[in-house]
């Protein structure tokens, strides 16, 4: 009796294709997927763009001079930043996990947010009342996506507040699997002299004194397989002269998120971080940068631009997906080329 051999179609090939890719592959790759189903009935062939020069990617320097008085919004930059609006494509990676982040309202954090509702992901976020424009964007494209999204505006560097946005969030989501510590204060001054106490202790408060209250209100909260994530810099390892204060809060991050990490994998919590470098985010534009340096913002490194939140997306994904599952204690990089020590 003849045997029946199993010939595999073509969707079958990359169905198993895509299975062997690693998921960090698959995460950045997302980015780049056509419309499932546009040409098929609805079947999720995924097709992706050819290959593309990186550095010709995204707008490159010299960029308009413009400035905005802080915390700055995304929706009056040039040209507007992508945070993956319209080319993340998610793959259910998050399903129903409940992910605070704070700074969500634009930049990384709006980034992330974006990526972990086509995840599968419910998410909550923090932001300051004035970026309520950016805010309210946001939770149209999270609930585009049909996820559950609990938005939080207040001010991260009062502890009251830090607690109630806590607790808020666990209300609202039924619960917490993934915290991101992304919010952050950066002003640019010449030198040390200028940096006056107010200054000092704003910095401080918003990047590290916010995050500090934030995961230790979290704590009692995350169980096994949760995971922390907390977004530190390129500065943290080389900091740039003219905004010192902020450098030396993203060196205390990393030493947070390693000193952390001991305390908590044993638990079965993970913690990890992130390490932009020069990113197009309204952090720059509203006292991040002098308006003299924003023109070429991004131009010294090897990409020869500034990032855009959309390409950390997958990073923070892979850090909040099972697929991490033996890293915690690290710091990935996204900096255009520059190496971390």
């Amino acid at each position: 009796m003849e045997s029946t051999r199993y010939t595999p179609s073509r969707r079958d090939m990359v169905k198993a294709g895509m299975s062997l890719v690693p998921p960090v592959l698959l995460g950045a790759t997302s980015v780049f997927a056509a419309d499932a189903g546009a040409a098929g009935g609805g079947q999720a062939d995924v097709e992706l763009q050819p290959k593309t020069d990186p550095r010709a990617q995204y707008p490159r320097p010299p960029f308009k001079r413009q400035q905005q008085e802080a915390p700055g919004l995304a929706l009056k930059m040039e040209p507007r930043p992508d945070h993956g609006e319209k080319t993340y494509k998610g793959s259910g990676r998050l399903l129903g996990r409940r992910a605070l982040i704070t700074g969500g309202d634009s930049g990384i954090g709006r980034a992330a947010a974006i990526a972990f509702a086509r995840e599968g992901a419910d998410v909550a976020f923090g932001y300051l009342p004035v970026e309520e424009p950016d805010a309210h964007e946001v939770v149209e494209l999270v609930r585009a996506e049909g996820r559950k999204v609990v938005p939080l505006p207040g001010d991260i560097r009062d502890e009251k507040f830090c607690q109630k946005m806590v607790a808020d969030a666990v209300s609202g989501l039924g619960g917490l699997d993934i915290l991101v510590s992304n919010a952050a204060k950066q002003v640019y001054q010449e030198s040390l002299s200028e940096i006056s106490t107010e200054q000092f202790d704003a910095t401080f408060r918003t990047n590290v004194y916010g995050m500090f209250w934030i995961t230790k209100a979290a704590l009692p909260h995350l169980k096994p397989g949760a995971a922390i994530i907390c977004t530190t810099s390129i500065n943290a390892y080389d900091p740039s002269p003219g905004i010192l204060d902020y450098a030396m809060t993203k060196g205390a991050i990393a030493i947070f998120i390693k000193g952390l990490a001991k305390q908590l994998t044993p638990k079965g919590i993970r913690v990890n971080g992130v390490a932009p470098g020069p990113v197009w985010t309204p952090l720059q534009p509203s006292g991040g940068q002098s308006p003299g340096k924003l023109t070429t913002f991004g131009a010294d490194v090897p990409m020869g631009r500034p990032g855009q939140p959309a390409e950390l997306a997958a990073t923070y994904v892979l850090l909040a997906s099972q697929e991490s599952s033996f890293m915690s204690g690290e710091i990935v990089g996204n900096t255009g080329g520059t190496s971390l020590p």
